[in-house]
């Protein structure tokens, strides 16, 4: 069977899985005289009334004449009141009646304590898990997010080597068609690594989820090297190569340090455009082959 076929093979036992557990089949939602649809169309006319039919449309991505039915079915029931637009008397305004106000409530309310008995039964570490690959799934499928993320750089605790190491060669591979000579590479340079007031390696987080690296590692008295940066695909975009690389410098002066150097390879753009604009100059290049490939090995060098 094709991957593709086999990815949406998974996907589909994934939202019957989910579905169940959430338990949105139910005809009556939440012991409510509700459907899943109608809830969700309550729901965004809550949060976003006065709203016209069309914005609704757009928000949920309901048929125009199923919504139209829907919201008609609301109206006989004293849940959705309409009035004019005050610009344009010809558009008519959607919102909650009173009536539709505490059905909202309960609906929402339940929701609430539905989801919290879901979460209730795993530990704190597995909720976070949970959130976190929701919100990760979430941006994956809708890159486009209204919301900025949340960046936070932390220290490299336990466990961390081991992703990056992981990651690094399997990215590289991926985009450069590296082989696994430089997952060895990689690997030599974390087993020497030492975490302390002259060495130290950062994590980059985003919305919860490890999104990049940085090391500063020693070389003499005089000079830090920059080492193993990278920024995973999902959180490019956002400035996290230069926040990495400033993270880096800084400690670096803090420490002492004179000169902070790097090694790169040609092939990597995005990374010497981060460093050039740091302020690191070109050093010196050798063209050789590496990691099954051709290449343009660099080293760049900013004076702190």
């Amino acid at each position: 069977m094709p991957e593709a076929d086999l990815r949406a093979r998974e996907i589909r036992r994934f939202s019957r899985f989910y579905t169940r557990q959430i338990g949105v089949l139910a005809e009556d939602l939440l012991d409510t005289p509700f459907s899943l649809a109608e809830a969700r169309v309550i729901y965004e006319i809550a949060h976003a009334e006065p709203v016209t039919a069309v914005a609704l449309r757009a928000m949920t991505g309901l048929d125009q004449g199923y919504l139209s039915r829907m919201l008609a079915g609301f109206e006989r029931q004293g849940l959705v009141g309409k009035r004019a637009a005050p610009e344009d008397g010809r558009i008519r305004l959607l919102h909650l009646t009173a009536k539709g106000r505490n059905a909202f409530t309960a609906l929402d309310s339940r929701a609430q304590a539905a989801t919290l008995a879901l979460l209730d039964v795993h530990g704190e570490e597995a909720q976070q898990q949970i959130v976190h690959h929701m919100q990760a799934l979430q941006r994956l499928l809708s890159p486009a997010s209204e919301t900025a993320p949340v960046i936070l750089l932390r220290p490299v605790r336990p466990g961390d080597l081991g992703w990056v190491i992981q990651r690094q060669a399997i990215l590289y591979a991926r985009e450069y068609g590296w082989d696994a000579s430089y997952e060895t590479l990689i690997a030599g340079i974390l087993s020497q690594f030492k975490p302390g007031p002259v060495e130290q390696g950062w994590i980059a987080e985003m919305d919860g989820e490890p999104a990049g690296a940085i090391f500063a590692v020693r070389e003499n008295a005089e000079v830090a090297r920059l080492r193993l940066l990278h920024v995973e695909p999902f959180a490019r975009g956002h400035g996290l190569g230069r926040t990495l690389v400033d993270t880096c410098i800084g400690f670096a002066r803090d420490a002492g340090y004179k000169t902070l150097r790097l090694w790169t390879n040609d092939v990597l753009v995005s990374a010497r455009r981060i460093y050039q604009a740091a302020g690191f100059t070109l050093v010196s290049e050798e063209q050789k082959p590496n990691f099954g490939k051709d290449l343009v090995s660099q080293t760049w060098e900013l004076k702190l």
